[in-house]
């Protein structure tokens, strides 16, 4: 019985067809030729070619070169209802930041296409990588870039944050908008008197028009990156988190592994943009790298966070439950 509907098996028609489409697909030959070759006209040559793909004759599919994972990108999409994923194999742990980083900015050079307001994380070592993998735009691609969380810490430290969001904006041609602030301060007191200050609303009152955000993803246990910043967690905190259920936050906003902000005073203490507002932004690109990370990224994305993560094929495979 044949497998193919309306073909019938051993009929003429049907062995012109499959020599045509041995021909054209197997051998290469151009339709001109095979209807010079067979007698039969170029039209008659092109119809048969369409009807061996209507009755699956002839069946495309695609396979995927080494080191590509659209089909681990499209599962991740569906399982956590997000926009996109870009999954890339670093090789080595050594390569993660770089192999992400540079996966980062080929995203966003290939989607970001003009009048984009973006907000930008602070402490990030994969931003980082990926702000300098980015090369320059050759038009405006953006009109602000604007801080989401303060940046004043660690000089040293202080620096790599301001050079992160300078270099960006200077990609981009967009103007860029720093916040002159601590991420974390010592006293609820200290944060609300700071977050009335014009300097401060100048930001802040940007925040809600943003259109893309680009944030790392981090753990309870600070990177070394915001450790030595300043602005780390003193262990009393991380103490405090970890009995909430906290495992990760995004732009020092700290969540359980269903993504749900956690309730502490600690929130209350931080300079940046505010767990609604930040998830309210259209385009939420999250950046992160290393098996660290994996329980972080996944309650990110089941909480909204972001809506496009970009990172390494082991914490991809974890997201599936392929690890």
């Amino acid at each position: 019985m044949s497998n193919y509907p309306s073909v019938v098996v051993g009929d003429e028609h049907t062995r012109l067809m499959v020599r045509i489409a041995r021909m054209y697909h197997e051998q290469g030959i151009r339709q001109t030729d095979i209807a010079a070759e067979l007698h039969v006209s170029q039209p008659r040559v092109s119809r048969l070619l369409k009807r061996a793909g209507e009755v699956g004759i002839v069946r495309t599919t695609v396979s995927e070169p080494e080191g590509v994972f659209t089909d681990l990108e499209r599962r991740i999409e569906i399982l956590y209802g997000i926009d996109e994923a870009v999954v890339v194999d670093p090789g080595s742990e050594a390569g993660e930041l770089q192999a992400v980083g540079s996966a980062a900015a080929e995203y966003l050079e290939t989607t970001m296409v003009g009048g984009e307001r973006i907000g930008i994380a602070s402490w990030s070592a994969s931003l980082l990588a990926a702000v300098g993998a980015l090369r320059p735009f050759p038009n405006r691609v953006a009109e602000t870039v604007v801080q989401l969380v303060g940046g004043v810490g660690e000089s040293r430290v202080q620096v790599e944050a301001t050079r992160l969001l300078t270099r960006f904006a200077a990609a981009t041609k967009a103007e860029p908008v720093f916040l002159s602030a601590p991420g974390l301060l010592a006293t609820v007191a200290a944060r609300e008197s700071l977050t009335t200050d014009p300097s401060f609303l100048a930001v802040s009152s940007q925040w809600p028009n943003l259109t893309t955000a680009l944030v790392g993803i981090g753990t309870t246990e600070p990177s070394p990156l915001l450790r030595s910043s300043g602005n780390a967690l003193a262990e009393s905190d991380q103490e405090q988190l970890r009995g909430v259920g906290a495992v990760g936050d995004v732009c020092l906003r700290y969540f359980d592994e269903e993504g749900v902000p956690v309730d502490t005073e600690l929130d209350e203490r931080v300079v940046g943009i505010d767990s609604t507002t930040m998830r309210s932004v259209p385009r939420r690109i999250g950046v992160a790298a290393g098996a660290r990370k994996a329980s972080a990224v996944r309650a990110a994305l089941r909480g909204g966070w972001v809506n496009v993560i970009i990172t390494d094929v082991a914490i991809a495979r974890t997201l599936v439950g392929d690890a």
